[in-house]
């Protein structure tokens, strides 16, 4: 993308052809000219005068010249057929070729044998015949056709030797600039025609090339001894690279086989073990309850007593021994006695003092969230995605600061679907091309009128104006202002006279914009593009227009099929820059805007800019707060009315509790608040995560527990000489430790889930600990209190909300609709002999089933779930997709450290001659040929082999000033001007010590020309840094591009692979010893690392958030190490299960997803560990009478506190109009809450009537001794 006009080796390298041409058809070794007379009037390019003598020797002045050029001539009194203008001449037109071609020693060799033995042969007449002529001046006649006869075994051998030399700058073989054609498409026959014809423009009359291995008449075809690529040359030259030579690399490397899927009897294996397992399970399981089902019978048992409970008769008889009961039951029944009775204190305590809880509380509240006058929201995608110390993030940094941060892009995808295919017919002679619809010439007039507005738009920052050309990278300011612009347009100069040129007559056209275009997009770097045209094609800006960066929809390199136009501006990055960058952001906003309004029926314009991802997901977050505050409307107005319990129309107002329930959500969102406010004060800055997710989270734990609170104290009666603070006091006591247990266990759950290295999960785990744990607080302190005052504003007949307000009493108690349905009807059905196995087959089989697709589930996150259905940016996602032939690039970075001055150190990073063939040039190279498995789409540009080219002595680049010693461009006429390395062997080789330091800063700074293509300031200006006032190479980056990246998969497989490349290449190097490596960098690598640990990171946080819920539950729970198991494996199903749903459901395992994955984990708590206490200390006789009880008890307050709560927002999210909605909460959620209510409220019942853990004898004997003496003691018998 930055490259410069090194390629401009086209114009010359045919410009070559131009060099003299000899003279007539002689005997006996004569010439065919001799001199140069008379010039083409189109071209100016000399003629060559008509000589048939004998050959004549070369005056002194031109035997430098022919130890130069064809030094196999210089032997003998060298006698040629050529004098010193001529060489000069052929000078002149091999300072392109030698750039490109000398890359390979025999290639060029070779080579310059071709135009060596046409030029200056002493022995012409046998291969060269004069057929055309044209008088000059007196008795001078110039040659305007000649027939050049070549052995064909030359030409294939000339062919073979070049054909797959690389041109370093523009990722692109080099005969594509000499051949006149696709490179595919190129041989040795059509590629010497077309260097040998008028056709391109430089050679200035025909050379007819006529091939035979045999004499034709007189005529004997020159067939000088060729050198192949992987030989030496006479002058100790050695064979070319393995990426100029195939030869010497050796057969085309494969990638490796993709793996074998893992099948049994040819079916999925995971499939086939988890079917085979569950048929198993069913078999076995069936047999067992077959079997006690007999046991029961011939025992004449019960249906409620399956398994009887080994604890029963020391149950029921409470004169038991406690010195009978092990340790862990009396540690349980102690730590759960303690627990009662601090609860119940607290209870009793707050209910008595209301006033002092609820204003101490109100205060800490105020506290705490007055941290959001310092809150900091992080919208910046790399802050969220991607941790501090993350190595993409490492690599961004050490980019960033050593050659600035990547461009912003502004990209335009145009289509002309109301256009036809048009045909172009070549003159004089060819096939017909076709063009596609958007590479006619009136919408190609049309789409520059389109980027000159684009350029000429106008915004406004500060009462500034602020315009593309203040923002625009501009690669060779201050010589060359132009914007960088990547458009098919930057081949005709962005104008319209240029895209109308046309060269022909009355009857024919000889070349126009189609002619320009087909050689453009074969020679990108050209500054003459060889036709009659003249017309360069580098772009305006001074670098290349890489046709697969500006055209798309086509197939391999036919670039005239091209369905789309791609337009690129790339402006400079601010990021440390907050004036700069407000500029850029204003333009941008203009753009957009004006995109937007554009109305062209003949174009289809898809268009991004680097705001607009940013943009929509603020405009998404916009339009989606009205759906999601009617989500917590409707969650708010369930519990408000739900929470109480009305006898009759009449006492609605006084049963009501819509004020307590509004008290319980402020509650709530006081605990959110309160965890925002402490961690802003810390200043950790909030991402959208944390906002969207950990209300609904803490809305959910929040509420469950104050529906437990309320509906126990519902059925609860009070005792004898109880007060209202102790009833409640006692009610607090009997289901706080369970709040307790599931609250304390999430939240160390959720801080656990802070040691993840993925910033969204961590920021998210730390926030909802704080919040949990502080709503927990808030419900046994300020709420409890409201309780209170609630429950005495009740029974003295109070109105709700207005509570000034007396109605008259009317006494009846009866239980709540749920309560009863649960208790009565539900809990039975669930746990009779026939339902509780077919429950236990279904849940396994889904969980089977889930494990079964458990490795099927997707990784990464489609971009386009984050964008509104109605946004711009989805049509360009599309059009990405559908038309784009190249991807993002990526640059492999050289950490500072590496000796580029030694040969070592230059032979590991170079692909040319003397290269190491796993030199890091080389390796990309190599990728490259594998671009369907690495995604690495092309050669990287190479700036140290484009520098070799460029010092060369024999070329007219790098030259100095012979007074001062200052830098002279190629282009500067002056006599003074020398080259800058001598013309000797050791001249001739890669500068290395101070030589390499000495003319590199002259390679960087010095800009294309048609004299010299390989300056380096356009394509390697910010590619190396130099130390030390110039005399060291810091870092530096080679260049190249992804194959086209479509999703995720694509993404995160091109990330893989190219930092698997460039370990080896560090490797292959041995730089990690030298401390320092090479690393592979591409704008999207910092979003997308976080997938190369994605699995591991979520058994990570599954793991901690399961170990949390199992130490915390065993501990609080008194030791009952089976009770927390049965919670962990019931709250794995769930999570498996989840899984299963995402596979279903095509939602991919990425950060959002493991976030409420976590959060599933700290729900599901909810679900069962309540159920799960509840039945470790009932009284009841059998497991399946003590799980009745658990479910009756507890299951309705779970049912109406959790699932209805959550089921009535969830649905509103279906509504909305963002994907990532619709996917990732509304899908997510309403699988968390159905998977967890039907674990909690079917499966855990039935599996803990099965194997629950045996009654805990101490806690037995506690509850008893607790209740001696009172009513309750009647009830637990």
């Amino acid at each position: 993308m930055r490259n410069p006009c090194a390629a401009a080796s086209a114009l010359l390298l045919l410009a070559l052809l131009e060099l003299p041409e000899r003279s007539v058809s002689a005997l006996n070794g004569t010439c065919v000219w001799y001199g140069e007379c008379g010039t083409d009037p189109a071209t100016q390019k000399h003629y060559n005068c008509k000589y048939g003598g004998p050959p004549k020797p070369l005056p002194q002045a031109g035997y430098d010249l022919i130890d130069e050029l064809c030094p196999s001539f210089h032997y003998g009194n060298l006698e040629l057929c050529c004098d010193v203008q001529q060489l000069h001449t052929l000078k002149d037109n091999m300072q392109l070729p030698l750039q490109f071609l000398s890359r390979c020693p025999s290639c060029f060799h070779n080579f310059m044998t071709f135009y060596c033995e046409l030029t200056c042969s002493p022995a012409q007449s046998f291969f060269l015949n004069a057929t055309k002529f044209k008088p000059y001046v007196q008795n001078q006649t110039s040659i305007i056709e000649v027939e050049y006869y070549i052995g064909s075994s030359f030409a294939n051998a000339m062919y073979n030797a070049c054909k797959d030399v690389q041109s370093p700058s523009s990722n692109e073989k080099a005969l594509g600039l000499l051949c006149g054609k696709d490179v595919k498409d190129c041989n040795a026959t059509n590629w010497i025609q077309y260097m040998c014809s008028t056709s391109n423009a430089q050679t200035p009359f025909n050379i007819i090339p006529i091939f035979s291995e045999h004499p034709i008449g007189r005529m004997i075809p020159m067939n000088n001894e060729t050198r192949g690529c992987n030989e030496t040359l006479d002058d100790g030259s050695p064979p070319c690279s393995c990426q100029d030579c195939s030869l010497v690399c050796g057969p085309k490397p494969v990638p490796p086989p993709l793996p074998v899927p893992w099948t049994i009897f040819g079916l999925d294996a995971m499939v086939v073990i988890m079917w085979i397992s569950y048929l198993i399970f069913l078999a076995v399981f069936v047999g067992a309850v077959i079997s006690m089902w007999y046991c029961r019978k011939m025992h004449i048992a019960s249906e409620y007593a399956p398994i009887t409970d080994t604890s029963v008769n020391q149950s029921v008889n409470i004169s038991h021994d406690l010195d009978n009961i092990s340790c862990c039951e009396q540690l349980g029944a102690k730590s759960e006695a303690l627990l009662r009775d601090l609860f119940t204190w607290w209870g009793s305590f707050c209910v008595r003092n209301p006033a002092l809880v609820i204003v101490l509380t109100v205060i800490a509240v105020g506290i705490c969230s007055s941290g959001l006058l310092f809150m900091k929201i992080t919208t910046d995608p790399v802050e969220i995605w991607s941790a501090p110390t993350s190595q993409a993030r490492k690599e961004k940094y050490y980019f960033d600061t050593h050659f600035g941060p990547f461009f912003r892009t502004e990209q335009l995808i145009i289509t002309a679907p109301n256009s036809s295919w048009t045909t172009y017919a070549p003159y004089p002679s060819g096939s017909d091309v076709p063009f596609g619809p958007p590479l006619g010439k009136d919408i190609l007039h049309q789409v520059l009128d389109l980027q000159d507005a684009i350029q000429d738009l106008v915004a406004y920052y500060n009462n500034d104006t602020v315009t593309l050309q203040d923002l625009c990278l501009a690669p060779l300011a201050p010589y060359n202002n132009n914007c960088t612009i990547l458009s098919v347009l930057n081949y005709f100069q962005n104008s319209h006279a240029v895209l109308d040129h046309s060269i022909g007559d009355d009857f024919f056209v000889y070349a126009d914009y189609h002619s320009h275009f087909l050689y453009c997009t074969r020679a990108p770097t050209s500054l003459n593009d060889t036709t009659m045209l003249h017309d360069p094609c580098l772009g305006t800006f001074g670098g290349p227009v890489f046709p697969w960066l500006v055209l798309g929809g086509y197939n391999g390199d036919d670039y005239n099929n091209a369905t789309a136009l791609v337009i690129t501006f790339p402006l400079n990055n601010y990021h440390n820059d907050t004036e700069k960058l407000n500029q850029a952001l204003a333009w941008e906003k203009v753009f957009i805007d004006f995109l937007k309004n554009y109305n062209e029926s003949n174009l289809t314009i898809a268009f991004s800019a680097e705001r607009s991802i940013e943009d929509e997901i603020n405009r998404e977050s916009n339009s989606d707060i009205n759906t999601i505050i009617i989500s917590y409307a409707i969650m708010f107005l369930y519990i408000s009315i739900s929470l109480g319990h009305v006898k009759s129309c009449w006492t609605f107002m006084v049963d009501s509790k819509i004020s307590l329930g509004v008290a319980g959500i402020v509650i709530v969102l006081s605990s959110v608040t309160c965890s925002l406010g402490i961690f802003s004060y810390a200043g950790i800055p909030l991402t959208l995560i944390v906002i969207e997710v950990i209300p609904f989270l803490v809305l959910a734990v929040g509420v469950d527990n104050i529906f437990i609170i309320v509906q126990t104290f519902r059925r609860d009666q009070r005792l004898q000489n109880e007060s209202l603070d102790q009833q409640i006091g006692r009610v607090l006591g009997d289901v706080a430790p369970s709040i307790f247990l599931s609250s304390f266990s999430e939240t160390v759950a959720f801080f656990l889930g802070s040691l993840s290295t993925m910033p969204a999960v961590r920021t998210f785990s730390i926030f909802a600990g704080m919040a949990v744990f502080i709503d927990f607080i808030l419900q046994i302190t300020c709420f409890v209190s409201l309780f209170g005052l609630d429950i005495q504003r009740q029974e003295s007949n109070r109105m709700d909300i207005v509570c000034c307000v007396k109605q008259e009493k009317v006494g009846r108690h009866s239980e709540e609709l749920l309560f009863r349905g649960f208790k009565n009807v539900y809990a039975p059905f669930l746990l009779t002999n026939w339902v509780r196995p077919t429950v236990i087959s279904v849940f396994v089989g889904l969980l089977s089933f889930s494990i079964a697709v458990l490795n099927k589930v997707e990784i990464g996150l489609n971009q386009s779930y984050s964008m509104p259905d109605d946004s711009y940016v989805l049509h360009y996602f599309e059009s990405m997709a559908e038309f784009l032939n190249a991807g993002p690039p990526v640059y492999f970075v050289i950490e500072e450290g590496h000796n580029y001055t030694s040969l070592e150190g230059q032979n590991s990073v170079c692909g040319g001659i003397g290269c190491n063939n796993d030199s890091l040039v080389q390796q990309i190279y190599t990728a490259a040929l594998l671009d369907n498995y690495t995604r690495i789409g092309f050669p990287s540009s190479s700036w140290i082999d484009d520098y070799f080219d460029w010092v060369k002595p024999q070329s007219s680049c790098c030259r100095l000033y012979n007074t001062s010693e200052t830098f002279c461009n190629a282009s500067v006429v002056n006599s003074s001007c020398v080259h800058c390395r001598p013309l000797t062997k050791e001249g001739k080789q890669r500068p290395y010590g101070e030589d390499f330091m000495t003319f590199l800063p002259m390679f960087l700074a010095d800009n294309p020309s048609p004299k010299c293509g390989k300056g380096g300031h356009a394509a390697y200006g910010s590619a190396v840094n130099l130390l030390d006032n110039n005399t060291a190479v810091g870092a530096t980056y080679f260049m190249t591009f992804h194959t086209v990246l479509k999703t995720s998969a694509d993404y995160i497989a091109a990330a893989e692979n190219a930092h698997s490349l460039a370990a080896n290449i560090t490797e292959s190097m041995g730089t990690s010893l030298k401390g320092y490596r090479v690393f592979p960098y591409s704008v999207f690598y910092v979003f997308y690392e976080q997938y190369f640990t994605i699995v591991k990171d979520t058994i990570f946080n599954i793991c901690m958030s399961l170990g949390a819920v199992f130490i915390v539950t065993t501990i609080l729970l008194g030791c009952e190490i089976w009770s927390a198991a049965i919670v962990c494996i019931t709250i794995s199903m769930i999570i498996t299960n989840m899984f299963g749903v995402m596979w279903l459901w095509n939602i991919s395992l990425n950060a959002v997803s493991l976030v409420n994955l976590v959060m599933c984990c700290g729900i599901s708590v909810e679900f069962c560990s309540h159920i799960v206490r509840a039945f470790s200390v009932s009284m009841k006789k059998t497991r399946v009478q003590r799980a009745e009880e658990a479910l009756a008890n507890m299951g309705s307050s779970v049912f109406s506190g959790i699932t209805l709560t959550k089921f009535g927002g969830i649905v509103i999210l279906a509504f909305s109009k963002s994907q990532i909605f619709q996917i990732f909460y509304f899908r997510m959620y309403l699988a968390i809450v159905l998977l967890g209510a039907a674990h909690g409220l079917v499966f855990l019942p039935v599996l803990l009537s099965y194997i629950g853990p045996p009654m805990n004898k101490g806690k037995v004997f506690a509850l008893h001794n607790h209740y001696k003496g009172t009513e309750r003691e009647r009830l637990l018998k």
